[in-house]
């Protein structure tokens, strides 16, 4: 097995975030801004972002690169022989929430992270990836759909013809949200715990999942962000946006272990929507666009 090479990731990582900020902008027509941080622990990162954008309501794209003394507990509960060791976590994690609802909202990631040996032992270091990206529309185009999942696939296929259909499964099993009886979206990939192919392999599959985010995504943007629409739409947009909240505070690991790892929560909360709202009981009414997002949010095969 190859040695983990922590320098050739973040480089990586960060070469990632340049080029999708770089078509982000193009895109908005404006710059992002840019946010340099220090943790006290160890680490830091950069946060790459716009708010009240034209085309992009919020928008960030972030990279990490932070260390710790003890694993958080939500990094050590499915590995209760790695507690109390030092660690470091290297990542670029993005969401965007579009102004316009008929541009569907996006999130990826792709992420390393690293057990060390404790000093003095016989340990040895433990790494595993981790990574995906999902689709979360408000007024659906199976088109669109179909597109996200054929590019993801694609991506993925040369790395084995066994890695979309169980990372997709994984991601409708983990964007799902229990109380509601639904998926978030439409899914797309996820994966965790990533290290039987060795560091080479693992390294493959995430850069193969970041360099495939644009090509799903954009054309997507530019194919319905001319859409018009009005109040009602915005409206329906917002109170969807609300089901975004509820799994990113309730059950989103990500945000558990940025939190519980002394994390910059600008940063961790950066991924919520800038307007969301919530009614009582509420559902659309029958035969309405509105009514017509719930025929998506349950696992299918799009591709």
């Amino acid at each position: 097995m190859s040695a983990v090479n922590v320098p050739a990731v973040r480089e990586y990582l960060l070469s990632l975030q340049a080029n999708i900020v770089a078509t982000l902008e193009h895109a908005e027509g404006a710059p992002f801004r840019s946010d340099q941080w220090d943790r006290a622990e160890g680490g830091g990162g950069l946060s790459r972002l716009i708010e009240n954008g034209a085309l992009f309501e919020r928008a960030g794209v972030l990279f990490s690169h932070v260390r710790g003394k003890t694993l958080p507990p939500s990094a050590s509960a499915h590995r209760p022989e790695l507690a109390g060791r030092p660690w470091e976590a290297m990542g670029v994690s993005m969401v965007l929430h579009p102004r316009n609802p008929y541009v569907p909202t996006t999130h990826m990631n792709v992420r390393m992270f690293v057990a060390q040996a404790q000093p003095d032992s016989d340990q040895q270091d433990v790494f595993w990836f981790g990574g995906g990206m999902d689709l979360t529309p408000y007024y659906p185009f199976e088109e669109d759909v179909r597109h996200f999942h054929q590019v993801n696939r694609d991506a993925l296929a040369p790395h084995g013809d066994e890695y979309y259909s169980n990372y997709k499964k994984w991601c409708d099993e983990y964007f799902y949200l229990k109380h509601r009886n639904e998926t978030r979206g439409v899914g797309g990939v996820f994966f965790d715990d990533l290290s039987a192919p060795g560091f080479d392999g693992s390294f493959a599959i995430i850069r193969a999942t970041g360099d495939a985010f644009l090509t799903a995504y954009m054309p997507i943007v530019e194919k319905r962000r001319g859409l018009s629409y009005g109040a009602r739409e915005r409206d329906f947009q917002a109170y969807r946006r609300g089901r975004y909240v509820e799994f990113n505070l309730v059950f989103d690991r990500g945000t558990l272990f940025g939190l519980q790892s002394g994390g910059r929560t600008e940063s961790i909360l950066l991924s919520m929507p800038p307007i969301a709202t919530w009614r009582y009981d509420w559902k659309a009414e029958p035969g309405t666009p509105e009514s017509a997002l719930s025929d998506y949010l349950t696992a299918r095969h799009w591709v």
